[in-house]
């Protein structure tokens, strides 16, 4: 596999910023096997009010390398894995004026650290969405 998929904002423009989940003090890319559970990922983002991301392909290793550079993390997300937003998200999105990786952050929250009327929620969501 060297394609993957990652969300962008103001995709193309000098304001251009990449998703990232915040997990405690580091930033996490999150790369996507497949095209469409990014763009179900970018969904739920655009239903907890978020600008709307665009679904960009990119060689893994460019990914990788801007991770390195920015001192970010990344996880891959299978085909067919269902990843969901964090239920807050940080207000502070900061693209910034220098010439630095840009992003956008949102906080991270396990599934094991929701109740299950929060699941729910969420699964109700997602069936909205189908």
């Amino acid at each position: 596999m060297s394609k993957i998929y990652v969300l962008l904002f103001n995709a193309r423009t000098e304001n251009e910023g990449i998703h990232t989940v915040q997990m405690g003090e580091r930033n996490k890319i999150l790369m996507f096997e497949s095209e469409d559970d990014a763009t179900r990922y970018a969904l739920l983002l655009e239903a907890q009010d978020f600008p709307t991301p665009t679904v960009e392909s990119f060689d893994v290793d460019e990914i990788q390398e801007f991770c390195r550079q920015a001192d970010y993390d990344w996880e891959l997300i299978g085909a067919g894995e269902l990843a969901i937003p964090p239920e807050q998200n940080v207000e502070d999105i900061n693209w910034g004026e220098d010439k630095e990786p840009k992003k956008s952050k949102t906080t991270e929250t396990t599934a094991s650290e929701m109740s299950s009327e929060e699941l729910e929620q969420i699964r109700r969501k997602l069936e909205g969405l189908l």
